[in-house]
């Protein structure tokens, strides 16, 4: 009889009604007093996700051994109930009921989730006092507790206790040294494990330490590792698969993992396609993401919150960017993602980089309409704010912030610094870096990185170095590449490519940015050749490929020094297609060398490209104002006018006594207009009379 209902209880797993009913019968036929019986039910209702039941069935039994106990610490541990679980591990030790290796083992793993240290020392004490620190798997879960609550060398410690460890031994330690990002023991550890015959690497090992690579400087052991898996016939575990597709994306070769990724066909999982989209995405390949997201959908793969948040990344400024963007928009809502944080917050971040006014309202409504705003979604507007070039409405709502006692970060005073800097506010500025080193954050690269800017477009590059002096060793890229285009700004070009030298022979991690800001240094102080010579030497010596702002910026250099025809030359030898940016910049070349025929053939493209931008319509405008063709000029303000292009009027500002005037063409709405305009001419006199008096001494 009690293996017949032994037989039901496993035939009505995941049926609490059927369980309930053989519960029933095993109390109608008295055999829920034996232990067996009880157990199993116990078991069965646990593995179930019924506790509540199994507590009851507990608490009803009339005899219960170590079995029963550990059922149960087992369940509220793999609920994550770690406080139920040592009420019923103390109950078990007063019972008298015999404590086990299995009672230790599983009491740990719930130690170790929850990180516990305190609770984990306490019962390695008791494991050590019952002699069970030798045992395989107590002293596996004890290395696991240490691991994961980053005492990696106490985890090293007990390791070395196990008398022959196992595989999971080796992978509990060696996924420690991973979570403490130490690449060199976790390594010497799997070269250990591969020594050792007792353990066999398998998809617990190389998937934490592939997570490990995840930079180009990685590339080459990358690949050995992944040798290595197809040595031991591991290439179709999809756990390892899926870390291989993030760490070649990550270090660079999006060839490689997308390789990996169609090597799977139909083991792919949800995470193999969002390792997938989410490379794409962080190498700025938006059609293949794009592509691959609608793949997705037409195979009726199950889309989660990652897919979302990784493909909304993808969306930029770009016309089709933003159709694509509004569409999966449009799916978050029909899915009902609409109001999980993180995907809200990807929505911002993309409506934020879109150029139309509308798109920051859009990001503002998306903002308001967030029932669980997190810190990511405060920053996040105050970001949006401070891009758009809304930077009086990014210091108010910084100050909105801290009326709120919002907590506010890094990302925060970075921010609202970059407002400043657009601003020129220098007092306000000076405050916030007040703020900023009261709240412990000027340290911060990012921090430091945004007074730099600041400091340096007020002018007061002194400061700025003196922000950069507090991080530079601790090769903040980022703060780096800003003093860089510090020095370029204030034309001091050989000091921006000194800095650039310094990095180097330092090894501060180059990128980008680094190569914008010294193509800039170049194009400021004239520096052709050295100017080229980096961007040529990129690709082939510091393995970055250039992309359109460093063309831009080399166009740029090209044009200043009149050499139109080479920066032509060098736009048709793109292995790009020039955007606008780069054809404006080479629209700007033109205008300065009276290339007029060149600057019209480009500007008719850039009418094309972008019919709503103003830019081009008022440089072509001014050109043939320059060149006295008044006809032309005025069939630009036509075709503008028909067009409803309006030209965006330039606007100056000074700080005085920590309030921004601020002034635009002809403006005459200041009180003390009068006395500023008669200020201005008096100033003019005097430079006219000063740049007479300069060509009379050299005597022209």
């Amino acid at each position: 009889m009690k293996a017949f209902l032994a037989s039901l209880v496993e035939s009505s797993f995941y049926s609490i009604q059927k369980l309930s009913s053989t519960h029933c019968c095993a109390i109608k036929r008295a055999y829920i007093s034996d232990v067996y019986v009880s157990n199993r039910i116990l078991d069965f209702y646990v593995k179930s996700g019924f506790l509540g039941h199994a507590h009851k069935v507990f608490d009803e039994m009339p005899h219960r051994d170590s079995v029963s106990w550990n059922t149960m610490i087992s369940g509220y541990t793999s609920c994550e109930k770690l406080e139920n679980a040592w009420c019923l591990f103390t109950g078990m030790q007063k019972s008298g009921s015999n404590v086990d290796g299995y009672s230790f083992s599983r009491l740990l793993k719930g130690i170790a989730s929850a990180k516990r240290l305190d609770l984990g020392h306490q019962l390695h004490s008791l494991v050590v006092k019952g002699g069970y620190e030798g045992n395989v798997y107590v002293g596996s879960a004890i290395v696991d507790m240490y691991a994961k609550c980053e005492r990696v060398e106490d985890a090293f410690e007990a390791f070395q206790e196990i008398s022959e460890p196992n595989s999971v031994s080796w992978n509990a330690l060696i996924a420690g040294f991973v979570q403490v990002r130490d690449i060199e023991t976790a390594f010497w550890l799997f070269g250990s494990m591969e020594m050792n015959a007792a353990a066999r690497a398998d998809d617990g090992t190389f998937a934490p330490l592939l997570t490990l690579l995840d930079d180009p400087m990685f590339y080459d052991l990358s690949k050995q590792v992944h040798a290595k898996v197809l040595k031991l016939g591991l290439d179709q575990e999809i756990t390892i698969c899926n870390a291989m597709v993030s760490s070649y994306a990550d270090c660079g070769s999006v060839s490689d993992a997308k390789r990996v990724f169609d090597g799977l066909d139909a083991k792919k999982d949800l995470i193999t396609w969002n390792a997938m989209i989410a490379g794409f995405s962080k190498h700025e390949l938006k059609e293949s993401a794009f592509e691959l997201f609608i793949e997705m959908q037409r195979s009726l793969i199950e889309t989660d919150v990652y897919t979302y948040t990784s493909v909304l990344s993808s969306c930029s400024s770009g016309e089709k960017d933003q159709i694509f963007g509004k569409s999966l928009h449009c799916l978050v809502v029909k899915k009902g993602l609409e109001q999980v944080t993180s995907v809200s917050n990807a929505l911002v971040s993309m409506y934020i980089q879109f150029p139309s006014g509308a798109a920051m309202r859009d990001a503002l409504a998306l903002f308001e309409s967030l029932e669980c705003k997190d810190l990511v979604s405060w920053n996040s507007i105050l970001t949006g704010l401070s891009q758009t070039g809304l930077s009086e409405d990014a210091v108010k709502f910084f100050s909105c912030l801290r009326s709120l006692n919002v907590e506010v970060d890094d990302y925060a005073f970075s921010a609202v610094l970059r407002s400043c800097s657009d601003l020129a506010t220098l007092e306000l500025g000076q405050q916030i870096h007040g703020l900023a080193i009261k709240s412990s954050f000027e340290l911060n690269e990012f921090v430091t990185s945004s007074l730099i800017l600041m400091y340096s477009k007020c002018g007061v590059i002194e400061h700025a170095r003196k922000c950069f002096e507090q991080v530079s060793s601790k090769r903040s890229t980022v703060a780096w590449n800003t003093m860089i285009l510090g020095y370029a700004q204030h034309g001091l070009g050989e000091v921006s490519l000194d800095l650039f030298s310094q990095m180097c022979d330092q090894n501060v991690k180059l990128d980008h940015v680094t190569f914008t800001a010294a193509l800039t240094a170049c194009s400021h102080t004239g520096l052709v050749q050295e100017g080229l010579d980096l961007l040529n030497s990129m690709e082939p010596v510091y393995k970055i490929q250039p992309r359109m702002e460093h063309y831009a910026a080399a166009v740029d250099l090209l044009g200043r020094a009149g050499l139109v025809n080479k920066a032509k030359d060098l736009i048709e030898s793109m292995p790009l297609k020039p955007d606008s940016m780069v054809l404006k910049t080479f629209l700007g070349a033109c205008r300065a060398c009276g290339e007029m025929e060149m600057a019209a053939q480009v500007a008719n493209h850039l009418l094309e490209m972008e019919p709503e931008d103003h830019f081009t319509y008022v440089l072509l405008s001014h050109m043939y104002s320059d060149l006295k063709k008044w006809e032309e000029k005025a069939s630009v303000k036509k075709m503008m006018k028909e067009r409803g292009v309006k030209k965006v009027p330039g606007w100056s500002w000074i700080e005085v006594r920590n309030k921004v005037y601020a002034f635009n063409a002809e403006d005459r709405s200041h009180p003390l207009c009068r006395e500023i305009y008669l200020m201005i001419e008096d100033l003019t006199l005097e430079m006219q009379w000063l740049d007479d008096q300069d060509s009379s001494n050299y005597g022209v």
